[in-house]
């Protein structure tokens, strides 16, 4: 990464623009520029924004920005192949520590804790409502209709135990 600083610098110098200058005019800061051309890539948090910042300054300068980004994933990836993985557990552990450390943090009984609020969506309760009136609807229809049912079955067996003259008497 110092090679493609120290190339964008000396492209920078051999067009005649100052660092300040340059910043201004890509809407980068000076630290971001210096950091660039001095190679320091621990400056950066992202990988991916440092390319592009790379690749941009490299357009301003008038410089082929294909081969500088071709070179600088040449230097990603031996840089993060040569990455112990001793290296990658010791990150990984100091992350869950900080992440424990957020999670134990004490809070004043002053200060209000936002938490989520549970609540039930609209649209979960109305298939839940309707499924409710559909089934009372149902057992209510086949009430009345079993003691409908009831019903005939006792008027017509009272009508079976009388004569059947009696029941064409009342007919005529």
């Amino acid at each position: 990464m110092k090679e493609i600083g120290e190339f964008l610098k000396s492209s920078r110098i051999n067009n005649g623009v100052s660092i300040e200058e340059a910043a201004e005019d890509l809407n980068f800061s000076v630290t971001q520029l210096e950091n660039i051309e001095d190679g320091n890539i621990r400056a950066f948090k992202d990988v991916f924004a440092l390319r592009e910042l790379v690749k941009e300054y490299g357009k301003y300068l008038g410089v082929e920005t294909d081969s500088i980004v071709d070179e600088f994933n040449d230097f990603m990836f031996e840089h993060t192949s040569k990455i112990s993985l001793d290296d990658i557990l010791e990150a990984r552990r100091l992350a869950n520590q900080k992440d424990q450390e957020e999670k134990n943090k004490i809070v004043s009984p002053y200060t209000r804790i936002r938490t989520p609020k549970i609540r039930l969506d609209k649209i979960k309760i109305k298939p839940l409502l309707i499924t409710i009136i559909i089934v009372l609807i149902l057992f209510i229809s086949l009430f009345t209709w079993f003691h409908n049912q009831n019903q005939k079955d006792v008027v017509s067996s009272e009508l079976m135990g009388e004569k059947m003259e009696d029941v064409y008497e009342f007919a005529y």
